[in-house]
């Protein structure tokens, strides 16, 4: 049934509410990277942590690709939570699950090809390729798990369960530790078992996920075959899905062409770059909260046809956004010297990560409106106007590189990613009055 109603206030207890839960539920993903290298670790062989490290890389970057089922549901059931059409929800469950089961199945159909692939791009030693192939050929087995969470993650964040999705971080990823120290240590599985302890932490992440979307299967919109099939609904969503890969397959060259060219600067230089990326991720995780705060009560806002909610849903967001990156910017300040310090025990990185140090305390501000505006317009669907500016924004980033490195090196490299923050924020926000025409 579809009963569009006075759209829901937009305060700052609400914006709270959504954004803190996926802020610790995202400060939980360090976490079970660093127990897997610890466990593996005890081995006191080499190979095995580099095989995990390895195998953890190339399936990241293989699920990877199905990140757009994330963003483009939040956007769709936002929109459709805020018509009050209960039955569209559940039927965008449905089909979430439908594609992320049936993307993982392929995935386990063409392993061999993606394996030979990732190893033909990167190779390592026999031992860590043996390893490694191992391992993936374990935790390739959960892809459909692994995959159809992204859905019902984004699902439950349209809905602003954002609790739910802690909730289900924490249970993937401690059902994830307790497995690790029981194969390895316990059982002495090695390698085997770490591969082992994410495959049945993520088919059971699955059943968690799929135990806190229950409410959506009681409705009978979640099994109506024509509406979950119906041609113009997947038509749109396969509409907003391929046009935020493509601009996710950008926002990746960037970051990717970032290391490799800094790898043209030493092997220090390197090293202190991958430190400081750290504060990046840091910076990304935390705006992710608030970013996905302005995804829902956008999304809700439009479906509403509400106009000034969605400004308003954006600016407070925003504002929020605002006093973290404050925060970021002060400690990396204050204790980032610190921080080199103990993530790099070698005085030459401790000293070349301190010179660029002060890029990092400029990336959450200057990055915020990039990662805001984007909250806002996957809430809003705005997925063609996503991927053009990206497309403008890569352009700049590679002419910013192409002027900026060979005059000022390094720091010319930095000066190009913060181009991209800038043109990202520059770009979106000409198209946003774009956006409040359609809402109305």
């Amino acid at each position: 049934m579809t009963d569009i109603a006075a759209p829901r206030d937009v305060t700052h207890a609400r914006v709270l509410r959504i954004a803190l839960p996926i802020v610790l539920s995202n400060a939980t993903i360090p976490i079970l990277g660093a127990v897997d290298t610890a466990v593996v670790g005890q081995m006191g062989q080499a190979a095995p942590i580099g095989a995990v490290g390895v195998g953890a890389v190339i399936l990241s970057a293989i699920y990877w690709v199905f990140g757009f089922l994330r963003m483009g549901t939040t956007g769709l059931a936002a929109q459709a939570e805020g018509e009050g059409n209960r039955a569209e929800v559940a039927a965008i469950l449905t089909r979430v699950l439908i594609i992320g089961l049936g993307g993982g199945a392929a995935v386990i159909v063409v392993q061999p090809l993606l394996f030979a692939g990732a190893f033909l791009i990167s190779p390592a030693s026999a031992e860590v390729e043996a390893l490694a192939r191992s391992y993936m050929g374990i935790r390739i087995w959960s892809a459909p798990a692994a995959i159809a969470i992204y859905g019902i993650i984004g699902w439950l964040i349209a809905r602003e369960r954002t609790a739910a999705v802690l909730v289900l971080q924490v249970w993937m990823n401690g059902v994830n530790v307790i497995l690790d120290l029981w194969f390895v240590l316990g059982l002495g599985w090695g390698v085997d078992g770490v591969a082992f302890a994410t495959f049945l932490a993520e088919w059971s992440g699955l059943a968690m996920g799929l135990w806190l979307c229950r409410a959506a299967f009681r409705a009978p919109g979640w099994r109506d075959r024509a509406r979950v099939l119906d041609r113009a609904k997947l038509v749109r969503m396969a509409k907003v899905n391929s046009d935020i890969l493509v601009r996710s397959l950008l926002l990746q060259s960037i970051f990717l062409s970032f290391i490799l060219i800094a790898s043209d600067f030493g092997d220090v230089t390197l090293a202190a770059t991958q430190v400081l990326v750290q504060f990046l991720q840091i910076t990304a995780h935390g705006l992710d909260g608030f970013a996905f705060a302005a995804e829902a009560m956008v999304g809700q806002a439009l479906g509403a046809r509400a106009v000034a909610t969605v400004r308003r849903a954006a600016l407070l967001s925003s504002l929020w956004g605002l006093v973290l990156c404050g925060l970021l910017s002060a400690s990396f300040w204050a204790i980032g010297p610190w921080l080199i310090d103990v993530m790099a025990d070698v005085p030459e990185v401790q000293a070349e990560g301190r010179v660029y140090l002060p890029w990092i305390v400029a990336v959450p501000v200057m990055g915020l409106a990039a990662w805001m505006l984007d909250g806002v317009f996957i809430g809003a669907t705005r997925t063609a106007d996503m991927r053009n500016m990206m497309i403008l924004s890569a352009a700049g980033y590679y002419a910013a590189l192409l002027v900026l490195v060979p005059a000022f090196g390094m720091h010319g490299l930095w000066a190009a990613m913060h181009a991209s923050f800038v043109l990202r924020a520059l770009t979106l926000w000409a198209r946003y009055p774009a956006l409040e025409r359609a809402a109305a």
